[in-house]
C-alpha cells in the first residue's frame, strides 16, 4: 500500500490540532469547526491519517499468533439483519483472529464458508496453539487441523471457564461503537476504518497512538 501525504498548507499548529482531535475519535466535521478549517480540509487530512495507520498495521501484521488465540466473524453496516454467513442486507463480512493478552488482527472476507476462514486460521495461526471459536460450520474442519479447538455454544452459555470468544467480541463492540459515530461510512474507505479500529485496540493508550501517528507524519513528509 502506497502512502502519498504530501506538504499540507496548514500551519503545524492546526496540523498538531487535528492530530490530537483524530486520536481523540472526533469527527472530521467537529475538528473542522474546532480547529478552524474547511471541512473537506479535516476530512482530507483524516484520511491520508488512516491510510498512513492501514500501512503500518499491515506491516505490524506479518507476525504470526501463538498460544491461545479466538477467532470469529461479524458483520458492519447495512440496515437489516442477514443470516449469518451470507452477507445479506449490504453488510460487510469481517474475520478477526484475537491472541489473548495481545493483539487484534482483521480481514474483509467475501464470505463465512470454512474455504475462507481455515486458510487464514492456518496463515496466521502457528499449528499447536489453541483455537477457540463459537459453533459456527465454518470452523468444524478446525478439529481436524494441527489446532487444539475448542467450541462455546452460544445457545447456551458465553463462557466456560478458559472456553469463550469474550476478546474478539469485546473488540467488534468496540469497532462498531466508534463507527457508528460517523453516520455511515463509504464502501470504499471501510478497510481504512476497520484497520484505524484495529490500530486503536493493539495501542489503546491514546498518547502512544498520538507519539504514532506524530512520528509517522514527520517520516513520510521528509
Amino acid at each position: 500500500m502506497m502512502v502519498r501525504m504530501r506538504k499540507s498548507r496548514l500551519s503545524k499548529s492546526k496540523q498538531d490540532k487535528l492530530i490530537e482531535h483524530f486520536v481523540a475519535g472526533t469527527t472530521a466535521r467537529c475538528a473542522a469547526s474546532l480547529v478552524g478549517v474547511n471541512f473537506k480540509t479535516a476530512a482530507y487530512y483524516f484520511r491520508r491519517l488512516r491510510e498512513l495507520i492501514a500501512h503500518h498495521t499491515e506491516q505490524a501484521a506479518t507476525e504470526a499468533f501463538s498460544g491461545e488465540i479466538e477467532v470469529d466473524e461479524s458483520y458492519f453496516g447495512g440496515h437489516r439483519k442477514g443470516n449469518r454467513g451470507r452477507g445479506a442486507a449490504g453488510k460487510v463480512p469481517v474475520f478477526g483472529l484475537l491472541k489473548r493478552g495481545g493483539r487484534v488482527y482483521t480481514q474483509i472476507i467475501p464470505d463465512a464458508k470454512s474455504s475462507t476462514l481455515v486458510p487464514i486460521i492456518e496463515k496466521k495461526v502457528i499449528p499447536d496453539s489453541i483455537v477457540y471459536s463459537d459453533c459456527w460450520r465454518g470452523y468444524n474442519t478446525l478439529d481436524v487441523t494441527d489446532f487444539k479447538h475448542y467450541r462455546i455454544n452460544h445457545s447456551k452459555l458465553f463462557a466456560d471457564r478458559k472456553n469463550h470468544i469474550n476478546g474478539i467480541e469485546n473488540f467488534w463492540n468496540q469497532a462498531k461503537r466508534h463507527m457508528r459515530k460517523f453516520n455511515g461510512i463509504p464502501k470504499e474507505q471501510f478497510q481504512l476504518f476497520l484497520k484505524e479500529c484495529e490500530w486503536r485496540f493493539n495501542n489503546p493508550n491514546p498518547k502512544t497512538q498520538l507519539n504514532q501517528i506524530r512520528q509517522w507524519v514527520r517520516g513520510i513528509l521528509k
